[in-house]
């Protein structure tokens, strides 16, 4: 694919924000971006298929100096990328709040989570002003305070989109996007967020350039965005010496691959833009839990999740299903469970600097944490294994 678009101020301002939003309901993610945007995980339970969990605590010695693009956490076997060419450091694993904080788990798990991921070595923290309505927010600037981490040794990020009831509380105009990420910060009793991202596409390059120059963001970055709108805002930055965004959020799973493989490696390669992705577990269709029933204890249970129960049982989830069970195999010969297998397939994509993890309890970040170990396992002749049984492999359109 290639994407070359003559952008100019006028055409941005031509396409109707007012309209998408008039149009427009929370998805899959309810407009977190991960999320999860942000969280993208499962209850307890989940993850469960194929032998024993690995375990996460593995050490490794660091990289070399000269390993820019990736290297290895003292102690914990973490690995770290660069978001995209933007020069700073994140956890290839990150950990989101989507359904989980502030909802589906207590405060007291919450902060247990939160404990095991940073002593593990994660340092990306990704939540936004719509999970929970806020409460998510709220109670991770709870921990974060209580916790009494330098501030320097993790990245928060957060979404503006959906906010408040009023008219005026949600959508990407200036005054939300700047009131918005005022109130984000307020709940998160942070001074700044390092990312803040817009979780539907819209002209937005001025009002993200205004709140990274007032000191309320370090960067910006697109979520649920099209390849070609992300150039379009680069290409304005550049033409008007404002600031482009640095990386896009964007859903990726066995079975979610078209955009992570093969249209935003292009942008990675000519702009620098790099990918966050969510829901690794398709919203835990890849795990066990969901073997013909909606357990209780489940997201597909909540109340105002209606359309992921859809997803699972509709003859789409079925058959997905099935092809989880088909990976069966592969996860014993690896020694991992199937939820592990699918972390590790999604950290092995190119252009990819962080795979967000949505858990419901410290054992299940624990187990998908080990997902690292099963990383370099997946060689080319196992990645052709997978794509064999899934076939669904993206091909160039070109």
């Amino acid at each position: 694919m290639q994407v070359s678009i003559a952008c100019t101020e006028q055409n941005l301002r031509s396409r109707s924000s007012e309209d998408r939003l008039c149009g427009s309901r929370p998805g899959p993610g309810g407009g977190n971006g991960g999320p999860v945007g942000g969280g993208h995980g499962n209850p307890p339970g989940g993850g469960g298929w194929g032998p024993k969990a690995r375990t996460a605590l593995v050490p490794r010695p660091p990289a070399p100096a000269g390993a820019l693009r990736e290297s290895t956490g003292r102690g914990t076997g973490m690995k770290y990328r660069n978001l995209g060419k933007s020069g700073l450091r994140v956890s290839c694993l990150g950990l989101g709040t989507w359904v989980t904080f502030g909802s589906q788990i207590s405060d007291e798990i919450a902060e247990d989570v939160l404990t095991v991921a940073y002593e593990h070595g994660v340092n990306l923290f990704d939540t936004a002003e719509v999970h929970a309505a806020g409460k998510a927010e709220r109670t991770l600037g709870n921990i974060l305070k209580s916790k009494g981490w330098r501030r320097s040794s993790y990245v928060i990020t957060t979404k503006i989109f959906w906010g408040g009831q009023a008219e005026t509380e949600r959508g990407l105009s200036r005054k939300h996007i700047i009131e918005g990420l005022r109130g984000s910060l307020e709940r998160l009793q942070l001074g700044y967020v390092d990312i803040v991202f817009a979780n539907r596409s819209d002209p937005i390059v001025r009002a993200m350039t205004y709140v990274i120059n007032q000191g309320l963001a370090l960067y910006w970055g697109t979520s649920r965005w099209g390849a070609a709108e992300i150039m379009e805002a680069y290409s304005m930055a550049r033409q008007f010496n404002l600031i482009p965004p640095v990386c896009e959020q964007a859903e990726h799973h066995l079975f979610q691959r078209e955009k992570v493989e093969m249209q935003l490696p292009e942008l990675y390669h000519k702009i620098g833009v790099g990918s966050v992705t969510w829901s690794p577990l398709a919203c835990g269709l890849i795990t066990s839990k969901y073997d013909g029933r909606i357990p209780d204890t489940c997201r597909a249970a909540i109340k105002g999740y209606q359309w992921l129960k859809d997803k699972v049982q509709n003859e789409d989830g079925k058959k997905q299903q099935a092809k989880v069970t088909d990976l069966l195999p592969i996860a014993h010969q690896l020694g991992c469970t199937v939820a592990q297998l699918a972390i590790a397939w999604c950290l092995r994509s190119e252009g990819v600097s962080s795979v967000l993890l949505g858990v419901s309890s410290a054992e299940q970040l624990i187990e998908h944490l080990g997902a690292l170990q099963v990383l370099s396992q997946l060689t080319p002749q196992t990645v052709m294994e997978i794509d064999g049984l899934l076939g669904n492999k993206p091909h160039s359109k070109k």
